[in-house]
This record gives C-alpha cells, structure tokens and sequence, in this order.
C-alpha cells in the first residue's frame, strides 16, 4: 500500500493515447515508446498503456472504457501520439480523448508530418498553449520534462488534483 499525505505529490505518470492497432498484423507504437521512455529518457515514474501485455484485442471493452477514463484523468501526462493512416491508424477514439483532455493542460501533441487531417487538433492545441511536437522522440522527451515538471507552462490545480 502506498499512502500519501496532503500536499505530498502523487506518483508521475504518462498515459500513452494514440491509436491502436485493429488487426494482428499491423504492429503496435507502444512497445517501442515504452522502450524510449525506459531505456532513452530514463523515465523512473508510471507508465500507463491502453492495451493488454499481450498487445492483443481486449474482450471486455466495457471494462477497457472505463480504465481508459480512470487513467487519463489520473495520469500526470497524456501523450497523444497520432501516427495517422486513415485505413490502419484511423485514430477516431483518439480525436475522441484528446478533446476530452486538452483543457487539463496535461496533453503533449505529436503527430507526424505527413499525417493527415490534424489541422483542428493542432489548433486546438495551440489554443490550450498545449505542446506540438512532430517526431515520437520529441513527444516523449517533452512527456518526460512535463511529468518531472520541468517546462515553462503551470498545470491548473485542476489537473493537478486530478493527475
């Protein structure tokens, strides 16, 4: 058990949000970022995936659902990662999660490039002062800084309270 105490912070955490994959062979971004952030960055906090150990389909997506809200409220960073394909990385829930969450000031944005149809996301970002990074690296490293909190911007006491 792990007690905290008032004023005491919680544990830092990344919840990494992006599209999953849908089939079997198309492989999923998040082995490779949960490396980057171990190995790479040297993140020593939590890392929250929305996807079994497995990287398999869920069976029980009610109860997914609702893990997925717990976490994203109670992570201290979500990256959204969209390495968009509209026929293997649609990323629609993501759109979803990523208007759910960008008033909290905990998102950190990264999309390729080349990806499409992430102009209204990219401005929404701006508009909530949020970072736009366009490489999974440079997502990552600014995750990283922003759950040690090292950046310039302050996350509401909202957020806070709630990551």
């Amino acid at each position: 058990m792990k007690v905290h105490f008032a004023l005491e912070p919680f544990e830092k955490s990344i919840f990494l949000a992006g599209p999953t994959p849908r089939d079997a062979n198309t492989p999923s971004w998040r082995p490779g970022a949960i490396e980057m952030l171990d190995k790479e960055l040297g993140f020593d906090g939590e890392v929250l995936v929305p996807e079994n150990a497995s990287y398999t389909s869920q069976a029980t997506y009610d109860a997914q659902i609702h893990w997925e809200w717990e976490a994203l409220n109670r992570a201290t960073v979500v990256v959204v990662w969209v390495p968009r394909d509209l026929a293997v990385f649609p990323a629609f829930t993501t759109n979803v999660e990523f208007g759910y969450m960008i008033a909290t000031g905990k998102v950190v944005l990264g999309y390729p490039h080349d990806a499409p149809k992430m102009t209204y996301l990219h401005k929404l970002a701006e508009r909530h002062h949020a970072p736009v990074v366009h490489s999974l690296t440079a997502t990552l490293e600014e995750a990283v800084r922003r759950a040690n909190g090292k950046f310039g911007g302050a996350v509401s006491s909202a957020a806070k309270l709630r990551g």
